[in-house]
């Protein structure tokens, strides 16, 4: 590059900058730029011809300005004309220019493509290197349809210099990223492998860069790059320092290479050429003996670079999985530096020793280091490297520690940090049940569990422990007695009520015999914690006395005195009310045969593998949990005491997400119990005694109905997805509360009274199938009915006005997220179509709709998306919005698409809401109350005086207030328990500044919202948006 002179120097700039950091206010900086503009523009727009000198030095003051959060709206045509500039500096500051303010629609854009053309044919090494640089930074569509052809060509011509190489291939690889079907690399591609083989290792670098992303998706293509990146590498690895003078940092040779070219052989197996297999190995083993050698300097960067290469080097042993010689050693280098006294290199050992932890080869070697881990856990400062810690200890799991672990997380959790504690009560409830050889101590556990953390304990665990218990006979008394001694104590989670609800209700005969848990005991025990519970949980506990009045008669004169009572037959609850009345009807007409028959054993749950493991595994991310487990088939074969419980039953298909596979082995079903009839069958049936051994569902009450628990791999929880071989109807969905609610009401529907009897359960979620038709009567026809009335009766937009994401909608389907970015009068939304079944959506299409006057008002402009979503699998969409004038009605998205055959269609309302264009502004007392009495007409103030419907906190209220998008100011009003906001909403059209004063009176649980704006209807809309959050 060739030098700047002094005389280039800009004078006039830098008199300019100092200005610009010497004004004392942001009105003076204002005033002074503006002068800066008003000059620049008279200059540009003057008779005399402005020099190259003084058109560089003036756009140079523009490009300051824009960086200084300015709007720039000319001087691009001077821009441009600095292209065609023979001098250095000035061409530069022309491009640079470009690189930052010019917008890809510009319609200057063919006449700087004529010169990067010009300059791309130059054959000047410098001007070739500018242009190149602006094509990569500018990098847009256009760019890419004029230069695809021209950078490749450069890139692999005899005649290019080195330099002009480096910034081709990386200029190509920038390109392949925005416009990947604009860059065809099949002529190329043997060429551009061939740089591997460059003598400046610049161009290499480069080249590696480039390959590596190519290779990613196209791997055919560039597996030739192997055998050159393995001979590119064993030079460098088994040269000395001063051998690679230029590129050697810090004694170690060319580290920024090494790591890319370890990165590129990670796009493949291991070599099949045992001469190159042979090489690798050999540079692999100079790499972990170069890491045993004393450091030959003190300083960070050494150790920094020579760990870099030693970490991607573990990163393809782990990779290629295939020597176990080297596995054993990185992972003994791995142990050395958990110990070690720098953060970040604790960290990635224990990430990389997580991924060792699955390979068959190494995981004893892992096993060595758990006293290391387990120390780590509990003297950790950073909360990441104890978080690693835990999914060390999860990975490295087996028969043989598997107790030590669980005990060492259970410790732990009392003081893990908050963010972590989920995480942690998945992976305890996942290891506990996967290597429970005694059951005993997998309800220990879990009971432990929910005291120690009932609040992270989610519903998929306790609904796990219920399948379990019903399922294993040998674990039954044991559980009903352990449950009833831990609800004696005074406080006592409501998970662990719940389930002792549900176990007590089942098998508490099997613990009655004793006097300190009689039956009247257990109820009295039950019945007092109540009241402390919540709706869904109380529910379940009026089942659990339903079930008492089967199991114990004695006690049926005082559970029918709880269920007469005035505070369950006028419960305010139309659930609770419904089921007191229902139960209470039920135990004075049936006949003691009936409520035998009724109120029967749970039947087992069918075999299917743990939801726990698809929570955890949403929570992590994906790739992280299924690799781990999925490399450790062999090893768990005989977890439990058998082989791993892999075939399906006739009744029950497994989940089709392959990453559950071989992991949690399901519990035998017993066999002695009968299984329920469906109830369809029960309904055309009259009222009377039934043999022994059928099991008919009632319309009230019926076995399926009293506890539901989810009992497959979420998302489809209830593993309804897969239907059984008996049914014809496409793949069911698990009905929810809502859609159980419509098929009540809908006359046409054939399974209504079904839903009814469903519709009583007291768990949200509903139960498992216990018989092959028991759910036919709910059919993707209802669903569909229930969806659309669900979405016209959704409103999201008032959770949506002070915050910016969140979930939109969700049914059994279908989640919709959203995430959304503001700027003006501008705005970009994410939008996130989450696939919650285990099938495919086709023919997925969305739409917006804004009806007039919004049409008019509001531009939206969605972008297209792909017409599938893979079960399990999310999909992106992002939607463009533009307010050109003040609006009041919402958006409309349309989302349409087949699932199992039937056409589904939703539509919810867009969260776009006029304080989303808000701009914050600050101001003074004094100016703010000047500006009050400026909009003091009648028609510009709107007040309102409302009840408090949330309590009425200071810090939500201000956090609320900065999420409607207006500015906070404190010590503007004399009132300190006030609150003053100032912002202008932008649109295309106009700017409107408005002024808030919201003035809580707590005594009364009143709020007074006051706010003026220059313009009437965004006064009334913004007060009638906040009033809604109070």
């Amino acid at each position: 590059m060739p030098a700047v002179s002094k005389g280039d120097g800009m004078r006039g700039l830098a008199v300019f900058i100092s200005d610009i950091r010497n004004c004392k206010s942001k009105e003076a900086e204002i005033k002074r730029i503006n002068k800066e503009l008003a000059n620049i523009r008279s200059k540009f727009k003057g008779d005399k011809a402005l020099d190259g000198y003084s058109k560089k030095k003036y756009v140079c003051k523009l490009l300051f300005i824009f960086l200084l959060g300015h709007d720039i709206d000319f001087g691009h045509m001077e821009a441009v004309n600095l292209l065609s500039s023979n001098k250095y500096t000035e061409k530069q500051i022309g491009y640079l220019f470009i690189s930052v303010l010019v917008n890809s629609n510009s319609d200057l854009i063919r006449l700087i493509n004529n010169a990067i053309k010009n300059d791309l044919s130059s054959r000047n090494p410098t001007f070739m290197n500018l242009a190149l640089h602006c094509i990569a930074n500018v990098g847009s569509r256009e760019m890419a349809e004029a230069f695809a052809a021209d950078v490749p060509r450069i890139l692999v011509a005899g005649d290019t210099m080195d330099s002009v190489k480096q910034s081709a291939a990386l200029c190509l690889l920038r390109l392949n990223r925005t416009s990947p079907d604009l860059v065809p690399m099949g002529e190329w591609t043997a060429r551009v492998v061939h740089l591997l083989n460059d003598q400046h290792l610049g161009v290499v670098t480069a080249a590696t860069s480039l390959i590596t992303t190519l290779a990613q998706k196209n791997p055919d293509d560039f597996k030739t790059s192997v055998s050159l990146a393995v001979a590119r590498l064993s030079r460098i690895v088994t040269s000395a320092s001063t051998d690679l003078q230029d590129y050697t940092y810090y004694f170690v040779a060319a580290p920024w290479l090494s790591v890319k070219l370890l990165r590129l052989l990670q796009c493949y197996p291991p070599p099949e050429d045992a001469a190159i297999r042979g090489r690798l190995t050999e540079c692999l083993e100079t790499i972990l003996n170069k890491a045993q050698e004393p450091p030959k300097s003190k300083k960070v960067q050494h150790s920094n670079a020579k760990n870099a290469v030693l970490f991607e080097a573990i990163s393809l042993i782990i990779h290629h999985d295939s020597e176990p010689t080297l596995l054993v050693r990185a992972c003994n280098q791995l142990g050395q530096f958990l110990q070690h006294r720098e953060t970040n290199l604790r960290y990635l050992a224990l990430e990389s020793m997580c991924t060792l932890a699955s390979s068959e080869f190494s995981h004893e070697a892992v096993k060595t280091h758990i006293d290391t881990v387990i120390n780590a856990l509990k003297t950790e400062r950073d909360v990441s490297v104890r978080q690693r810690a835990v999914d060390l200890l999860y990975a490295m799991c087996d028969r043989s520690n598997a107790k030590q672990i669980v005990a060492e997380m259970l410790s732990y959790l009392e003081t893990a940090d908050y963010s972590i504690r989920e995480e942690i009560v998945l992976k305890v409830a996942i290891l506990a049940e996967k290597y429970a050889v005694d059951y005993t101590w997998y309800v220990d556990t879990i009971l432990n569990l929910i005291r120690i953390a009932g609040d992270y304990v989610s519903e998929e665990v306790w609904y796990r422990v219920i399948q379990i218990v019903i399922n294993r006979d040998d674990v039954q008394g044991y559980a009903a007695k352990t449950v009833f001694e831990a609800l004696q104590a005074p406080a006592c989670h409501e998970n662990l009520v719940k389930v002792g609800g549900y176990i007590l209700g089942e098998f508490g005969n099997l613990i009655a015999g004793d006097p300190r848990s009689s039956p009247l005991v257990q109820f009295n025990l039950l019945h007092s914690k109540f009241h402390l519970c919540s709706v869904p949980t109380r529910a379940l506990l009026l089942s659990a006395y339903i079930k008492f009045i089967n199991l114990f008669p004695e006690v049926k004169g005082t559970i029918q005195e709880v269920l007469r009572s005035d505070s369950q037959l006028r419960n305010a609850d139309v659930e609770l009310q419904q089921r007191a009345v229902e139960y209470l009807r039920l135990s004075c007409i049936a006949s003691t045969d009936i409520l035998a028959t009724v109120l029967e054993e749970m039947p087992p749950f069918p075999e299917r593998e743990s939801s726990i493991l698809a929570k955890l595994k949403r929570k992590k991310g994906p790739g992280t949990v299924p690799d781990i487990e999925e490399n450790r088939k062999e090893r768990n074969a005989n977890v439990n005491g058998g082989t791993n419980h892999t075939t399906t039953t006739p009744n029950a298909k497994t989940s089709p997400a392959s990453f559950v596979g071989d992991l949690l082995a399901p519990a035998p079903p017993p066999t002695n119990r009968p299984r329920p009839v469906s109830s369809s069958s029960f309904l055309q049936t009259p009222l009377t005694p039934l043999p022994s051994q059928a099991c008919a569902i009632p319309l009230a009450a019926s076995a399926g109905t009293f506890y539901q628990v989810a009992a497959a791999a979420s998302p489809d929880l209830l593993g309804l997805g897969s239907p059984s071989p008996l049914s014809s109807t496409p793949p069911a969905l698990p009905p929810t509360a809502a859609s159980l609610l419509i098929d009540v009401f809908s006359e046409n529907s054939p399974g209504a009274a079904a839903a009814a009897a469903a519709a009583a359960a007291p768990i949200a979620v509903p139960a498992a199938p216990v018989a092959d038709d028991n759910f036919s009567s709910i059919t993707p026809e209802s669903l569909h009915v229930a969806d659309s009335i669900l979405a016209d009766v959704q409103e999201p937009t008032d959770k949506f006005v002070c915050k910016n994401n969140g979930v939109l909608y969700e049914n059994q389907l279908l989640q919709i997220g959203l995430k959304c970015e503001y700027r003006q009068s501008l705005g970009r939304m994410y939008v996130f179509f989450g696939n919650k079944t285990s099938t495919q959506f086709l023919s997925f299409a969305t739409s917006v709709v804004c009806q007039e006057p919004l049409a008019s008002q509001l531009n939206v402009h969605p972008k297209p998306v792909d017409p599938t979503v893979d079960g399990g699998a999310q999909l992106q969409q992002i939607i463009n919005i533009e307010c050109v004038s003040d609006f009041v009605e919402a958006a409309v998205l349309n989302i349409q698409f087949r699932y199992g055959g039937i056409l589904q269609n939703i539509a919810v309302k867009l969260p776009i809401t006029l304080n989303k264009f808000f701009q914050p502004t600050e101001m003074i007392s004094q100016d703010f109350f000047q500006r009050w009495k400026q909009l003091s007409a009648p028609q510009q103030e709107v007040q309102n005086i409302f009840k408090a419907k949330h309590s009425m906190d200071t810090e939500v209220t201000k956090a609320k207030i900065i999420g409607f998008g207006v500015a906070l100011l404190d010590g503007v009003d004399p009132n300190p328990s006030n609150f003053v906001g100032a912002g202008v909403i932008h649109t295309k059209t106009t700017q409107v500044g408005c002024l808030l004063r919201l003035e809580p009176n707590t005594q009364a649980q009143m709020y007074r919202l006051t706010l003026r704006t220059s313009r009437d209807t965004v006064s009334q809309r913004l007060c009638d948006l906040l009033s809604d959050q109070f």
